[in-house]
């Protein structure tokens, strides 16, 4: 999360018009490492959760002010994080085997990256709740029909169908910036808002014995698995 962040400061100040967000590999992204957390809160719980909650929150508030257009290209599995961040983007493309899930309550956690407020803006609230409690496995053309997903692309001609379609890069980057900022005006201080209330939930998760337990029993069920 640090490394992106700090790849974006330099986009934010660069002469580029956009941010390109993409993988290397198959995979888009896993989410939260549940391994490295409990790491982190076996030593000092109280102290780990509040440096976590801190990194977190400052990660998805750099999506939120971030005045440049992020167009993002989703080759794989989107899990977590790395699916609620999503409509915190402004163009999404998917691979077609790409998929999308927030399983948190398996992980004994709760939603993170906005997605309290997005996902039910987005989907409506009956196919949130399916995602965000359920844990539903979005695949990508039912992500595309609920309005997580741009548009969906074939695997073969993946990565060209994206570069054909940046074309913004003709256009004037004070109008870019300016026409993000007007589509995000108000919203910005409602995503703010319930990142906050999100990360601090997520803090109490973290902090609490029960929390902790939980996660132990997540990565032991990993480790048994493998």
């Amino acid at each position: 999360m640090n490394e992106v962040k700090s790849a974006l400061e330099i986009a934010a100040v660069d002469d580029s018009k956009f941010v390109l967000l993409s993988v290397v590999g198959s995979v888009f992204c896993c989410g939260l490492d549940f391994d490295i957390i409990v790491k982190h809160l076996k030593y000092n719980r109280k102290r780990a959760s509040v440096k976590l909650e801190d990194t977190i929150k400052n990660f998805v508030n750099f999506f939120i002010v971030f005045m440049k257009p992020v167009i993002v290209s989703v080759k794989g599995p989107a899990i977590g994080l790395g699916a609620s961040i999503l409509p915190l983007c402004d163009v999404v493309w998917a691979n077609e085997k790409a998929w999308f899930q927030t399983p948190y309550t398996r992980f004994g956690q709760s939603p993170d990256g906005c997605s309290t407020i997005t996902f039910p803006k987005i989907m409506g609230r009956a196919a949130a709740n399916e995602m965000l409690i359920n844990g539903w496995k979005m695949n990508a053309q039912e992500a595309c029909d609920k309005g997580l997903v741009s548009q969906v692309f074939w695997s073969e001609t993946f990565t060209q169908e994206v570069m054909v379609r940046i074309q913004i890069t003709s256009c004037n980057s004070c109008v870019l910036e300016n026409s993000k900022a007007l589509v995000c005006y108000n919203m910005n201080v409602e995503l703010k808002q319930a990142n906050e209330r999100e990360c601090e939930v997520l803090k109490k998760i973290w902090a609490s014995a029960q929390g902790m337990e939980y996660m132990l029993k997540y990565v032991q069920n990993k480790i048994d698995a493998f």
